[in-house]
């Protein structure tokens, strides 16, 4: 299964036959939830459409369930349907953050059973270095039914079911964040700093080369070396956005049992007995 595409890739799709073929702009900036949406205004890779982290990607904060919990799922099917995509369209996600946020709209739309989605290798950054085309101009979609599979090993879990999971001798508990954070010596979003007892720390920006570009499989096997590809294993970040790139870089390596905490530490601290 191929989970990283290249701009080559991409620009000979474009070039070939753009039918069941969407390319989605996940741009964000956790600092300006604008941000996104505008840089997609100003210029995009052609054809591409736009989806929004917190409006399409993300249900609304509530006392539980983290800074960006899981999107209602019918909802998220209705705004793939809007947007031109149905199960059978072949779908590639792009942002200008390493991959955090498109993998994060990866991850969802495995969840949904869809099998072909990937993710573009270096995002837009890549694509402007290659010298590729870029345009601002809006496409005119014709709406699809997207309809999510019955079934998928795509799974997510709760508070609570990792709780349960702690106490299990077979349990890979991944913290993505960095390593201050990790450690508790900053903590710049949260109101509670710490790590979930028995987390062990593997950075989700480690998965990608000095210039961004995402690791090969080897690469991604050694960096993991220190963990078993056939036991559960459990990522969780901040908030359940950049953990995703470390559940696809772990797919990547061959692990076979990899589940995303969804509410991640900022829903763990949420329960008074957590902290």
């Amino acid at each position: 299964m191929i989970h990283i595409v290249n701009v080559s890739y991409v620009m000979e799709r474009l070039n070939t036959d753009q039918r069941n073929f969407a390319i989605v702009d996940c741009r964000f900036a956790l600092h300006d939830s604008s941000a996104g949406k505008q840089a997609y205004e100003k210029d995009h890779l052609p054809g591409a459409v736009f989806i929004d982290l917190e409006k399409d990607l993300s249900s609304p904060v509530r006392e539980h369930g983290g800074r960006h919990p899981l999107p209602d799922f019918e909802k998220l099917a209705d705004t793939l349907g809007k947007l031109g995509i149905d199960q059978e369209t072949e779908v590639i996600a792009y942002d200008d953050q390493g991959g955090m946020f498109a993998a994060r709209f990866w991850w969802l739309l495995k969840v949904l059973g869809h099998e072909r989605v990937a993710v573009l290798d270096g995002g837009y950054g890549s694509w402007i270095k290659a010298g590729l085309p870029i345009n601002k101009e809006i496409p005119q979609l014709s709406e699809k039914q997207y309809t999510p599979a019955a079934q998928s090993k795509w799974e997510f879990v709760t508070a609570e079911q990792v709780k349960e999971a702690l106490n299990q001798p077979g349990l890979q508990l991944i913290d993505s964040r960095e390593q201050k954070r990790y450690f508790g010596l900053e903590e710049p979003i949260d109101k509670v700093a710490g790590h979930i007892p028995g987390a062990v720390n593997f950075f989700w920006k480690d998965v990608l080369t000095t210039d961004g570009m995402w690791k090969s499989e080897e690469e991604l096997q050694s960096h993991f070396a220190s963990l078993d590809p056939s036991k559960e294993t459990i990522v969780y970040c901040g908030s359940g956005v950049s953990a995703c790139p470390n559940i696809l870089a772990l797919n990547r390596a061959g692990f076979k049992n990899v589940k995303l905490y969804a509410g991640s530490w900022s829903d763990w601290i949420s329960y008074p007995e957590n902290c």
